[in-house]
Formats: structure tokens, sequence, C-alpha cells
């Protein structure tokens, strides 16, 4: 295993780039199938948005659920409470300090 010299280092190793944090800021709020997870997040391909999935998934962060029936529906969501005040905190870190800058932030509207 990667030796890391500050907690800060592995955190940011284990959420990954920019489209990891996002998708799991989304999750947050609960789960989500794959078509509202592109609707919310409308800069991410879709095959960008199945890798990090996967990666997330593989990681340890994302469950992956798969409901039986015509056609089949799969849903998305945190594995691990304990990320949601995190992300929590920098969702509200980034607003205040968009408002600061007079960055706009204009979210899709959910379900």
């Amino acid at each position: 295993m990667r030796r890391y010299s500050c907690p800060v280092e592995f955190a940011v190793d284990t959420l990954g780039g920019k489209w990891a944090v996002v998708i799991l800021a989304q999750l947050k709020e609960g789960s989500s199938r794959y078509g509202e997870l592109r609707r919310l997040i409308p800069g991410i391909t879709e095959k960008m948005l199945t890798q990090r999935l996967r990666e997330l998934e593989a990681a340890g962060l994302v469950e992956r659920t798969v409901e039986s029936g015509l056609p089949l529906a799969v849903s998305y969501s945190l594995a691990d409470d304990s990320l949601r005040p995190v992300l929590q905190a920098l969702y509200d870190w980034g607003g205040a300090r968009a408002a600061q800058v007079g960055a706009e932030i204009e979210p899709p509207a959910r379900r």
C-alpha cells in the first residue's frame, strides 16, 4: 500500500478527481439512477460518468443496486454515510466562496 505524508493527501487520492467528488456530492442527497445523475451533472460525458461510477464502486464509496423487473432499474448511493458531512462542508464552502468572488452557480433541477 502507498504511504502518505498527510491525511488530506490520502483523502484526495481516495476521492479522485473533479467528477468523482461531484458525483459523490450529488449522491449525498440520496440514491439516484444513472439518467438522473446525467441530468444533474450536465458537463460530464456518459463514458466518464460510467467510468467514475465503476471506480467509486470498486473503492467502496458507492453502492450499486439492481432492482429486478423489466426494464432493470439500477440506482447508486453512498456506501458510507460518514462521507455526507464532508461533502456537505465542501458544498457549503464552495457556495460561500463562489458568492465571495462573484462566481455564478446554477444547479440543474433535481427530479
